[in-house]
């Protein structure tokens, strides 16, 4: 091809191939635009913004939330015999009851008590009661 047939080749092309991608480009602004606003709106519905300690104007509670180091983790490491095992199944099946007791379609589905970031109950006090 002569260089002719190329400059009337770049003259004959239509609106949206010489635009196209500046047209794509604009187009997946919008679509990004479009799904932010929608985790947004489902981030602000869902309830989730409430529990987000880390927006700034809950700086005040995030220094009142305690961290608590009572959790009782089952070790990375180690022989697997009887007694892991069984250490491994005593802490599972302690996390299973706290789960499958919760009503998954309460109204007090959310609550400190329920989601287990409460103060921890000392056990001989519930006992006592």
């Amino acid at each position: 091809m002569s260089e002719e047939d190329l400059n009337v080749d770049g003259h004959t092309l239509t609106r949206w191939e010489q635009h196209r991608f500046m047209l794509l480009v604009g187009g997946t602004i919008l679509i990004s635009l479009f799904l932010v606003s929608v985790s947004l709106a489902l981030y602000a519905s869902s309830g989730a913004a409430q529990l987000d300690l880390s927006r700034p104007g809950y700086q005040s509670v995030r220094e009142q939330a305690s961290r608590s180091d009572t959790f009782d983790e089952f070790p990375s490491t180690g022989n697997i015999d009887d007694k892991a095992i069984s250490q491994f199944r005593t802490l599972y099946d302690k996390q299973a009851e706290q789960a499958t007791k919760v009503d998954s379609f309460g109204g007090n589905v959310m609550t400190d008590q329920t989601l287990s970031i409460d103060a921890p109950v000392d056990e001989s006090d519930a006992t006592a009661q």
